[in-house]
């Protein structure tokens, strides 16, 4: 049973739209590292989970200035994502799909995956949330809880990246790139702002 409440309660926090989810959808899209960009986002959630379990969140909740640190981080970054993905938008000439896949080296792709992932600011509440709720299913249940959040991350990433090579098509159109960055820049734009303001 505590995998099953893992497995949704991992769907509702990893499903949401956010900076992480459409950097893997674009990538999906573009055919480009997209088993590397889903392995890392699955490995990624695996030590994140492992860490709120195991009661990290609740030591990182009580250094002093770590989750301002990390919220600035991570406003700075998503506007700095939003404001590219807005660029994208506005010059077409950009916002071709490569079909052949691999086209930017791998080791920038896996650094916005990485900086998309842990300078996020609910990376730390999603830390303490997960870490409370393990811990009401006992010692026993808290770590099938576990498992059934990873089963959770690697059914989605693994979902959205390949599954967006299913949209191809649509994306071979230029229009259709410049929307999907639009929609990029507003959802990056719109949580720092959410963000900085909070």
């Amino acid at each position: 049973m505590s995998v099953v409440v893992g497995f949704g309660t991992g769907l509702s926090l990893i499903a949401a739209i956010g900076a992480q989810n459409a950097f893997v959808l674009r990538q999906g899209l573009r055919r480009e590292h997209v088993s590397a960009v889903v392995v890392f986002c699955v490995l990624a959630d695996l030590v994140l989970v492992t860490a709120a379990v195991a009661g990290v969140g609740l030591v990182l909740a009580r250094v002093p200035g770590l989750v301002e640190v990390v919220r600035w981080g991570g406003v700075a970054y998503l506007a700095g994502y939003g404001l590219l993905a807005l660029r994208r938008a506005v010059r077409p000439g950009t916002l071709t799909a490569d079909v052949r896949g691999s086209s930017r080296p791998l080791v920038p792709v896996l650094g916005s995956a990485a900086a998309l992932t842990l300078l996020n600011p609910h990376m730390l509440l999603d830390l303490l949330v997960l870490g409370s709720l393990a811990a009401a299913h006992g010692d026993d249940g808290r770590w099938a809880f576990a498992a059934g959040v990873v089963a959770a991350s690697t059914t989605w990433f693994a979902g959205l990246g390949y599954g967006a090579a299913r949209l191809a098509g649509l994306f071979a159109r230029p229009v259709a790139w410049r929307v999907l960055d639009g929609v990029v820049a507003a959802v990056m734009l719109g949580l720092a702002s959410a963000i900085a303001l909070s």
